[in-house]
């Protein structure tokens, strides 16, 4: 599983970079627009589930409960300043999507127990995309969640993400967890559809 982050740069708008990343076959994206009020966020989540509609994507906002069932977005994804996932769910019922950020398997398994979807675990290692980091997990920190999870029969999918490049990847998803998140690895590139190509055949979409 591969999840494509929106990010803005001088280069790209959030729009720019989620076309180019469903136009490389990216099939989960996520609209992150922090520090954005609703009103500047509606207009561009509108464009952006039509797109990803399109394209047979996932469509995933960014902490705004509300907007996502407004819109009827697939889901949410929840940091940890953000609603509890307990509430999210009341308000959004079982069949939205919901996801949340750990750095820890106790932030894993609380997540699980208010009934998550899937996690977003990280950073693998320091980013610039992402103010207020958390520590620095890398690959060994991966290994020692999954197997935590493992060892206490917790099933939820884990998608790491922080700084991630093409050649982590192997190391990466030989931790065990189940997926990869990016950004600026992708908006970076000179070709940026060409690279989310590259790196589905690495991870699978």
């Amino acid at each position: 599983m591969l999840q494509f982050i929106s990010h803005y740069t001088d280069k790209h708008t959030y729009l720019d970079s989620i076309k180019m990343a469903l136009e490389g076959g990216c099939k989960w994206v996520q609209l992150r627009m922090k520090d954005h009020t609703t009103e500047e966020i509606r207009p561009v989540a509108i464009e952006a589930q039509i797109l990803c509609r399109n394209a047979g994507a996932t469509f995933i906002i960014d902490d705004n409960v509300l907007l996502v069932k407004e819109l009827n977005a697939d889901g949410v994804h929840l940091g940890k300043n953000d609603m509890p996932i307990s509430e999210a769910r009341k308000i959004l019922g079982e069949d939205f999507i919901i996801g949340g950020t750990a750095n820890s398997f106790e932030d894993v398994m609380r997540h699980y127990n208010d009934s998550a979807n899937y996690i977003g675990c990280g950073p693998f290692r320091f980013t610039t995309t992402k103010k207020n980091l958390s520590e620095i997990l890398g690959a060994n920190g991966y290994k020692d969640i999954v197997n935590s999870m493992r060892a206490n029969n917790i099933d939820i999918p884990i998608v790491a993400i922080g700084g991630i490049t093409f050649n982590d990847i192997p190391t990466i998803m030989s931790t065990g967890v189940n997926g990869i998140a990016l950004s600026g690895t992708v908006l970076r590139a000179d070709n940026p559809v060409k690279e989310m190509e590259r790196l589905i055949a690495m991870v699978g979409a």
